[in-house]
């Protein structure tokens, strides 16, 4: 009896750490996006109720899986409400099969940190940032394909990466 209570508590707490999501601020994505290391870092900004958003993210997780090299990272930046991390966010990732590292963004008024991550972005999403080293490509459009997403990762390490 005591291993079968045991058994429950310890399933209930992995999965409540599985659904566990990080949330960052505005300063915090910023030491991300500006970190000076030898890694392209790749920020996919989404929402799970962005149809667009939600239609790519197997592109994105296939890039991860797929991904035989240290010197990328993927950050899926969720831009669904923190308070709707464990009602609505962890179980759609959970649904989806999501393994890629997911952050919410709290980053509070829109209107001050949209163009701190690129000035040409409207807002909307999905939207896509590379940075390397201080240099960035920004793309504010859906991907069709996992090619069509690697070819804009490549381009961006062809044209900065030496």
């Amino acid at each position: 009896m005591r291993l079968n209570i045991f058994l429950v508590f310890v399933c209930f707490y992995l999965s409540e750490k599985a659904a566990s999501q990080a949330v960052i601020g505005r300063e915090g994505l910023q030491k991300l996006i500006n970190k000076q290391d030898d890694t392209v870092r790749i920020f996919n900004f989404w929402a799970s109720w962005c149809k667009p958003c939600v239609q790519e993210l197997p592109y994105f997780e296939q890039l991860n899986e797929t991904n035989n090299t240290k010197k990328q990272r993927l950050y899926l930046i969720s831009l669904d409400f923190p308070e709707n991390i464990k009602r609505k966010l962890a179980p759609f990732i959970k649904n989806k099969g999501i393994h890629s590292e997911v952050i919410v963004f709290d980053g509070g008024n829109p209107n001050v940190w949209i163009s701190e991550i690129d000035t040409s972005w409207s807002g909307s999403i999905p939207a896509t940032l590379l940075s390397f080293q201080g240099r960035k490509q920004f793309q504010e459009a859906s991907f069709d394909s996992t090619e069509q997403l690697q070819e804009f990762i490549q381009n961006f390490i062809n044209r900065f990466k030496s």
